[in-house]
């Protein structure tokens, strides 16, 4: 097995509003000292590559996700790039991507961001439709995400955009029209994501109350079943359940999760799977931005767990994240990796009901059993 390469993650908190189905650690604040932020990013980092000592691995990829990194100036962009190069050796070809959202989304300080190294933007559209984009909470109305795009593809070779679908009461037809809109639109990747209610957020709460209500699961599997066909006709096949990519342009970061390799994590609510002394260890940072930040200025660091994963669950672990990939799992090398052989005949049951296929030492989730991927994972670690 291929080493899967070594990635950072960098989290930038804020937002300028919080939407109403996202449950990833972003707030909302008015202002913020940007310097002070990424000085305590840069800290962090440089606590990470000490855990590492003198041995660290070459940087394949970088990622500023939120939260709305895009509300970070091209210098403070720099000032974490900088400093990642100072302290790892970053790939020749190395990937460092930057999640924007149309709404602060600006041709200056996209420029700003191509000069501090980023080479790879992924835009937050969401929904082409702005009663859609209303009832989603964004900032931003098509006019607005289209001009975003535009921008991005004059600055950038490289542009994922994210969709969501199975809103409530969307349409096959009308689902099928608007990804072939994004389609049109011709970036090398998109992230196409169904709603899901996630707990905590306001749409559980609207859910909960009988307010709000996804496509049921036939019709959600028939919008899932229409995505398919009209990115693999576009040359934008699915290379993850919800990622799809002209062959050569998958996100190189996100690989790096899907395969099990190591990454660090730093920033508020940050996770980590970092490689140390031979042991594998989850890290993850306070969530609230500025108790992390209390925490980085004593300790050098915010990490509230850093726990070393054991090899039964490791083995778990890559089984689910790997198995999510059309390239499929590379069986001879899991099992040499974790020492931990998968059971030949219950993959031959699941063969037989047709979720899995085995191909020369290869295990792929077929498309029905795409559809029920926990179920085969969990049936495979048994």
């Amino acid at each position: 097995m291929s080493d899967p390469g070594f990635g950072i993650y960098v989290h930038w908190p804020f937002c300028a509003a919080k939407c109403p189905y996202c449950d990833f650690n972003s707030h909302v604040r008015s202002e913020f000292d940007e310097t002070l932020w990424s000085s305590a990013i840069m800290q962090e980092l440089e606590w990470v590559a000490a855990q590492q000592g003198s041995n660290r691995p070459v940087v394949e990829s970088i990622f500023f996700g939120g939260g709305t990194p895009s509300l970070m100036t091209g210098a403070a962009v720099a000032r974490v790039i900088d400093a990642i190069g100072r302290l790892w050796t970053p790939a020749p070809n190395a990937e460092i991507t930057l999640e924007s959202n149309p709404a602060s989304a600006e041709a200056a300080r996209f420029r700003d961001y191509r000069a501090a190294g980023v080479n790879r933007v992924s835009l937050g559209v969401q929904a082409l439709n702005d009663t859609d984009l209303k009832f989603l909470g964004r900032l931003h109305n098509v006019a607005d995400a289209k001009a975003a795009l535009a921008m991005a593809m004059g600055v950038f070779d490289r542009v994922s955009l994210d969709l969501i679908y199975a809103r409530p009461r969307q349409t096959a037809a009308e689902w099928r029209a608007e990804l072939a809109e994004a389609l049109a639109f011709g970036t090398e990747h998109l992230s196409l994501y169904q709603l899901t209610i996630e707990p905590g957020t306001p749409f559980a709460i609207l859910a909960r109350e009988g307010k709000l209500a996804t496509p049921e699961e036939d019709i959600a599997a028939a919008l899932y079943e229409t995505t398919q066909e009209l990115t693999e006709a576009a040359g934008r096949p699915a290379y993850e359940i919800s990622n799809h990519a002209v062959p050569g342009a998958e996100s190189r970061h996100n690989l790096i999760y899907w395969r099990y390799g190591a990454y660090a994590g730093v920033g508020p609510g940050a996770h980590g799977r970092l490689d140390l002394a031979g042991k594998r260890f989850a890290t993850s940072c306070e969530r609230l931005p500025e108790r992390w930040r209390d925490l980085v200025s004593r300790a050098g660091h915010g990490m509230i767990e850093m726990q070393e994963i054991a090899q039964a669950d490791a083995a778990h672990e890559h089984l689910l994240m790997n198995m999510r990939l059309a390239e499929g799992l590379d069986v001879a090398g899991y099992e040499t990796r974790w020492s931990a052989p998968l059971d030949r005949r219950r993959i031959a049951g699941l063969e037989n009901e047709g979720l899995v296929r085995l191909a020369d030492e290869k295990l792929f989730a077929t498309p029905r059993g795409r559809l029920v991927l926990n179920s085969v994972i969990a049936a495979l670690a048994a």
